[in-house]
């Protein structure tokens, strides 16, 4: 599987009048793709439609939406493109000014998944590596070795609550998980719960 390692935008050729812009992105939750979708409809207001698709690693989601267009037309042939090409944690937003002529649903079809595919093809693919996340509960006096042992291992701190005690969400590669509670477990000398994340599915 690959994800892509940054936005792209392109603007294919217009068809009977009617411009097509897609947009790319990374994305690694359906919320993020929803803000995508929201940046994109803010940046273009004026536009006919906002057609999209997405896909999400963990959990598993394959999601498009048509946005006014006939039943099929625009989604899914988006959609199509990130499958084809193996492609997670991507979202993709195809914007069209409607030119006045109707293209037709098969004329639709190949429009945005040319739109989509156009704009894939400039992406930088890289390699996508599974995460899992975990939470470590701790006191005080060992949380900030903890966050810099964590830090040093390339571990990504998702987030970190403080009540009691402290509360740190950490995402790893699925391959580290076991070092990363090793990590843990050594910067406390032992003291730190090691948990599953509950939000993790």
């Amino acid at each position: 599987m690959f994800s892509v390692a940054a936005r792209v935008r392109h603007q294919i050729d217009p068809i009977k009048g009617s411009r097509f812009v897609a947009t790319v992105a990374p994305v690694d939750s359906e919320a993020a793709a929803h803000q995508l979708v929201e940046e994109v409809r803010a940046e273009f207001p004026d536009a006919s439609h906002h057609c999209t698709a997405w896909r999400i690693a963990r959990p598993a989601i394959d999601r498009c939406n048509d946005d006014g267009e006939p039943g099929g037309s625009a989604g899914r042939p988006i959609l199509a493109q990130l499958t084809g090409r193996d492609l997670v944690d991507v979202a993709v937003v195809v914007t069209r000014y409607f030119g006045g002529t109707k293209l037709g649903v098969g004329g639709l079809v190949r429009a945005y998944g040319s739109a989509a595919g156009a704009a894939l093809d400039r992406a930088e693919l890289i390699a996508h590596t599974p995460t899992t996340t975990f939470q470590t509960r701790l006191g005080y006096d060992d949380a900030d070795r903890v966050q810099r042992a964590l830090n040093e291992l390339g571990a990504t701190i998702v987030d970190t609550v403080y009540t009691a005690q402290v509360t740190i969400t950490v995402s790893v590669p699925e391959d580290q998980l076991d070092e990363a509670r090793a990590t843990v477990a050594d910067a406390s000398a032992g003291r730190a719960e090691v948990s599953p994340d509950p939000d993790s599915p």
